[in-house]
Order: C-alpha cells, then structure tokens, then sequence
C-alpha cells in the first residue's frame, strides 16, 4: 500500500476509522464482527487506525486495545479527547466538551487503560472547548507529550486561525475534519494552513456518510439512533435532491474504472499528498473496496466534471445542526438552502 507522512510516522495512504464499528449510525455490530474488520485491515496493509473516547462512550477503544494489542508495533494508533462521556447525577452518561487540563489528562489516561497501551502515536483535541482558551487545552497535550504518553498532537474540527494559535504552543501533526466531494470547507483555508505548517489533514467522512457509496436511498430505513437523522442533508427534502446527484456521479465512476466508494476516495487521494482519508465500515467485504481506490487514477478532465457535480453549490442542506455547528471552529461557507 502506498504510504503518507503524519508527524513523524509513515502510515498507509488509507487508513481506518473505527467508529463505526461502536457508535453514531444505529446499532453497531457485534464485537466478533468488529474484531474482523480490525485483523482484515491490519491484513491488508492498513497501518493508521482512528479511535477516540467518545466512540461508544470508551467501548471502541476497548474493542480497538483489545484486539490490536497483540500487534501494537505493526500501527500507529490515533485517538481523541477533550470530548467524551460523562456519567450525570441520573447515572445517564451523556457526551461533553471539555478542554480543561485537568479533563484532557483524564481523558488521556482512561483512554490509554482502555487501549492496552503505555503511548498514544497521534492524540487528538476532539473539539475545541469554546470556554478554554486553545493555548491551554494544547498545553496540557503538550506536557502529555513530555510525559511519554503521547508522541505526536493533532485538532479536529478547527479552523487555520485556531490551529495556527494552537501550533505556536506545540508543533500539530494533524488535523481531522470532515472532508468529501460535497463537504468542501477544508478548501477555504484549513488544508493550505496545514500544507505550511507541515500538518497532515485527516479526512473523515470521505464518503460522504454513506451517500458516496450509492449505499442509502431512503432516509426512512435509517435507525432511530443513526446520527444522520440529525444532519440537515439527510432530511427527506434536501436528501431527496440530493439523491439527484447520484446518476451522473455513478456514470463517472464506470467512466473510471471503479465502483462510486473508490471515485470519493480516490478523489481525496490525488487532491494533495499530505491529505489521509479515514473510511469507516462494518464489512470487510466494503473495507477491501474502499482499500481499492488507492489505485484509481483520475484523469485531469474527469476530476473537474467530478468537482462540478458535486460540491458546496450543487448539494442541498447543510451538514450540521444549528447546535452542532455551534460546537465546531471550522470555515464554513454559507448556508446551501434547499432545492
């Protein structure tokens, strides 16, 4: 498999994120099944696996140490904090932002018990806490860095601005944000501050959560727990306009040579080399597709009729909640109303 840089590792050009294998869209599969799709990747070359303290509120690191401990020096390991679940006084455990120190070091240290490990190769802020200045969220990563619990930091979710204040306190090897053909807002200016600060940029979502695969047509099936019931794009208005993309966008992928899931990634890949994409799946048949696109080629021509069709203008809804979108630091561009 080809191989990209983050900080000071190499790691596969596609890497896996594992939330779905624990937590956001409906029932997850079972821990068997999980197990699977851990050893088939690591088979298969991948060497960057996502995690984070919120995925099941601590059950996918679980999963993720449990099975991958055996094999800890064949990957590097990437997870999150400042975002986890915390326990109420109704005993309901409920997600919160939280960048104090003090909280990222508790963060760190249940998600190293559960992970089976003494380091973390790239620990994220999941979010940054509005109410704590970014310097001192960072700082705490930093002294986590200096403890040897944790070798290289990385942001999700922010913007330039903020990672550039947050670069000045200690060197980001990465940032993580949401990025596919139609949620383009890493293009306004996060991927270029990252090309010159030497950060690698995650791509999450690089399928567009399912829509890029050509895998949902109805949003009726979706479960009642499934995240995307909350995502204006996948409201039956804007998901049905949506939908209208999807012809053309299949053409071009037979035009290709591949299957719709290969054309996302693929795309991502021959974007800019310091771009790692993080597809997550619940089937190693889908895992050994997605892994298929690290040898599309996309020809100049195709690539611009494929960023055409489908970008900021052309999709309806936008991809946050008003509340979500409240949560997050990224560029955003302006509201995209329905068709």
């Amino acid at each position: 498999m080809n191989t990209r840089s983050i900080g000071p590792f190499t790691v596969s050009a596609l890497a896996l994120g594992c939330m779905n294998l624990s937590h956001a869209y409906g029932t997850p599969p079972d821990a068997q099944q999980g197990e699977r799709v851990l050893l088939a990747a690591l088979d298969e070359g991948v060497t960057l696996f996502d995690t984070a303290a919120l995925y099941g509120f601590g059950a996918n690191e679980t999963l993720v140490g449990r099975v991958l401990k055996p094999h800890r020096n064949r990957f590097t390991l990437a997870s999150k904090g400042g975002m986890a679940g915390v326990t109420g006084d109704d005993g309901a455990v409920r997600r919160v932002i939280d960048g104090r120190p003090e909280a990222v070091r508790r963060n760190c240290e249940d998600s190293l018990r559960r992970l089976q490990t003494d380091v973390i190769d790239l620990y994220y802020l999941h979010r940054w806490d509005k109410k704590v200045p970014i310097e001192d969220s960072v700082g705490a990563m930093s002294d986590l860095v200096r403890a040897g619990k944790v070798r290289a930091i990385g942001l999700s979710e922010v913007s330039a601005a903020t990672l550039r204040r947050a670069h000045a306190v200690h060197p980001i090897s990465a940032v993580q944000t949401e990025y596919s053909l139609w949620t383009r807002n890493p293009e306004i200016a996060v991927l270029q501050a990252c090309r010159e600060l030497g950060a690698a940029f995650v791509a999450f979502s690089p399928v567009a959560r399912g829509f890029l695969c050509d895998a949902l047509h109805d949003v009726a099936t979706l479960a009642d727990k499934d995240i995307r019931k909350a995502m204006p794009r996948f409201s039956p208005e804007n998901y049905a306009a949506n939908l209208k993309l999807l012809p053309a966008y299949k053409a071009l992928a037979a035009e290709a040579g591949c299957t719709p899931a290969q054309l996302a990634l693929a795309w991502l890949l021959q974007k800019a080399p310091h771009i790692v994409p993080i597809p997550g799946t619940t089937r190693v048949d889908h895992l050994r597709e997605d892994l298929g696109a690290g040898a599309v080629k996309l020809e100049p021509g195709l690539l611009a009729r494929l960023e055409a069709l489908i970008n900021q203008d052309t999709v309806s809804g936008n991809r946050y909640s008003d509340q979500s979108r409240g949560e997050v630091d990224t560029e955003e561009f302006p509201d995209t109303p329905a068709r």
